[in-house]
């Protein structure tokens, strides 16, 4: 929904959080942290988190949030206590622009200049370049063949490992399979197997490829190396305007389906090969275009055969998927939504660092609030099914979908949450019980409220009720939440959530925290002597 048909309060007063921004020191060797409360003795392995974590070079500083360095962190718990380390993650990008002190590998939102000591020539024929894509891999952590790999959304990733946080190889997507980039959110089902997305185009126009990776062999010698073999697409959805693709962050799977949302914020492909010459960077080249429709093309994960359906919602943009999961022929999928896809441009450093009152003010009220949204898509379409009634025929959802033409589905949404969720500022970052409950019906999902620019609370909603648990204190800014399940869970929510509070009032002043699950209290933190970055993503690494 658009800021003007949701009642949010406009906010005022709201605190600077440049230090949430700033270029923060790496501790490689493991650290110990305070301990307050109690940390369940059961919990044992690693929470992994990743993020931007330096934002200069030299003279040189970064646009975009997007663009800092990638900065690991690990917590690494083990009976009642936890211990702290982070690296950069020593990308090729990283190492370059070290060696020479200044930026000289572009990222999302920031331009590398060419070398000033190039002479006058040599300067002007490097814009004709395309620039080589980053691998600097800030944005999650993902596992393919139990091997872990740091990830963004180029071609490349950087394998690494858990526990030193050391860099490894770098690892290019395009000598595996036939994609130009791939997602930082690959699903994974219950045989071991990884499902990814990414893209490719030709001269027979532009595709979004679903890609699968098997799971690893039994028995066979583990080497330390990337092992991405046997990794295939399994469909390629051609996109509804080839010059136009759109951006996508992430996508939807049930137990037999995959979804590709193509939204309406589109990359401009002949912008894309002008940026350069122009002295633009990428994130100028995506434009929110609502005269567009969203379309969900719909796979069968096994044959990866295509739905001939075209299902079709009004314009909106959505990067992180809740769940997704099938009931008596209809696929559910809840997903985080927005009515404005400018946002992602937004996230300029100028922006984030504005100072404390008005100017931080103006800026967040500006912003699209996301909200929780359940689309009820019709499974069995096909020449027999009515035209213009409601096809979604189950008591229990309020969504609808209509046959408006042959081998066309209009979808609207279900609100997945009540008004109460307005004076959080809508939610992002949701996570859920997801070994035990991802592509099936499930109960309980975990996010961050958005009363800030970054998250500002840890949330809890029950989907079934619209209920929520709230964890919010004054000058506290939460990550992402993860589930963690207790060893002998009989129900969605026995365990613990884990988040990383980041204080910009206090110098040094970062916690872990710990929370029940199922009261959503807090049971212990951690504090870490040190200051660390607002993150995107991160992983529970149990140890068994």
């Amino acid at each position: 929904m658009t800021l003007e048909s949701h009642e949010y309060t406009l906010a005022s007063g709201l605190e600077s959080i440049a230090p949430l921004v700033s270029t923060a020191e790496e501790t490689p060797h493991p650290i110990t942290t305070t301990i307050k409360g109690t940390i369940p003795t059961w919990i044992n392995g690693s929470f992994l988190r990743n993020g931007p974590g330096k934002f200069e070079f030299g003279e040189d500083r970064y646009t975009h949030w997007f663009d800092g360095m990638a900065m690991m962190h690990r917590f690494h718990i083990c009976e009642g206590n936890v211990t702290y380390s982070s690296r950069f993650l020593r990308s090729d990008s990283y190492v370059l622009n070290s060696e020479r002190n200044r930026i000289v590998v572009s990222e999302f939102g920031t331009l590398a200049m060419p070398d000033p000591c190039k002479n006058i020539f040599a300067r002007f024929f490097s814009r004709f370049t395309i620039p080589k894509a980053t691998d600097n891999a800030g944005v999650n952590f993902v596992k393919y063949k139990g091997d872990y790999y740091v990830s963004t959304e180029t071609n490349y990733m950087r394998r690494v490992d858990p526990q030193s946080l050391e860099t490894k190889e770098k690892v290019d997507w395009s000598q595996y399979v036939a994609v130009n980039a791939a997602t930082a959110h690959p699903h994974y089902d219950r045989d071991g197997a990884t499902y990814n997305m990414g893209n490719s185009y030709g001269t027979s126009g532009f595709f979004y490829n679903i890609i699968r990776v098997p799971p690893p062999e039994e028995n066979a010698a583990k080497e330390d190396s990337e092992d991405l073999n046997g990794a295939q697409v399994i469909c390629s959805i051609q996109a509804s305007e080839s010059r136009k693709p759109s951006y996508f962050h992430s996508f939807v799977m049930s137990e037999n389906y995959i979804v590709f949302v193509e939204q309406p914020i589109k990359l401009d492909l002949l912008k894309f090969m002008l940026y350069r010459i122009a002295g633009k960077s990428f994130h100028k080249v995506m434009t929110w275009d609502p005269t567009y429709e969203t379309i969900f093309h719909l796979v069968n994960r096994h044959t990866g055969k295509k739905s001939e359906v075209k299902y079709c919602a009004a314009p909106m943009f959505t990067l992180h998927q809740i769940n997704a999961f099938e009931d008596s022929g209809f696929l559910v999928m809840d997903m985080c939504c927005g009515d404005d896809g400018e946002v992602i441009a937004d996230y300029t450093l100028e922006n984030l660092r504005r100072d404390t009152g008005e100017e931080m003010d103006k800026f967040y009220n500006s912003m699209c609030r996301n909200l929780p949204r359940r689309y009820v898509l019709p499974l069995s379409v096909d020449e027999e099914t009515p035209l213009d009634q409601n096809l979604v025929t189950l008591p229990n959802y309020k969504a609808t979908a209509k046959k408006t033409n042959p081998g066309e589905v209009y979808m609207t949404h279900e609100e997945l949450h009540d008004d109460e969720l307005l004076q959080y500022g809508g939610l992002e970052f949701p996570q859920i019980n997801y070994d035990q409950y991802n592509g099936r019906p499930y109960r309980y999902f975990y996010a961050c409220g958005f009363g800030h620019v970054f998250g500002d609370s840890l949330l809890k909603m029950d989907v079934h009720t619209k209920e929520l648990k709230v964890w919010r204190y004054p000058g506290f800014f939460p990550s992402e939440p993860v589930f963690v399940a207790s060893p002998r869970a009989t129900e969605e929510d026995d365990g613990v959530v884990l988040s990383v509070i980041i204080t910009p009032r206090e110098e040094k002043s970062t916690f872990l925290l710990v929370l029940d699950a199922k009261t959503f209290t807090e049971l212990g933190r951690a504090e870490v002597p040190v200051n660390i970055p607002y993150g995107t993503h991160g992983v529970f690494n149990g140890m068994g």
